[in-house]
């Protein structure tokens, strides 16, 4: 499955933070676990969702996952386990 041009512009706006906790989603954890295990509150966690489903244009989780299985950001039973791509760079105006 290839990645639409917007989309791939859609990932460059995410943060490392945000690339941590899409990790943790894509492995099955709860907000609360992902709290816990990232030492951050679950308030926090629910806006790193939210503005992570927003960016990536997902309308929930299993969408989300799907999303970044896509782009070969998580890996599931070492299946998928490839980098993603660099978004290209922008030319500075």
């Amino acid at each position: 499955m290839s990645i639409p041009q917007d989309d791939r512009l859609e990932y460059s706006l995410l943060s490392e933070r945000e690339l941590q906790v899409l990790e943790l989603v894509a492995a099955g954890l709860t907000n609360q676990d992902i709290a816990a295990k990232l030492d951050i509150s679950k308030r926090t966690v629910d806006n790193h969702i939210s503005n992570i489903l927003m960016k990536t244009k997902s309308e929930n989780r299993v969408a989300l996952v799907r999303w970044a299985l896509a782009w070969g950001k998580v890996c599931l039973n070492d299946v998928n386990c490839c980098a993603l791509p660099t978004p290209p760079k922008q030319p500075h105006e």
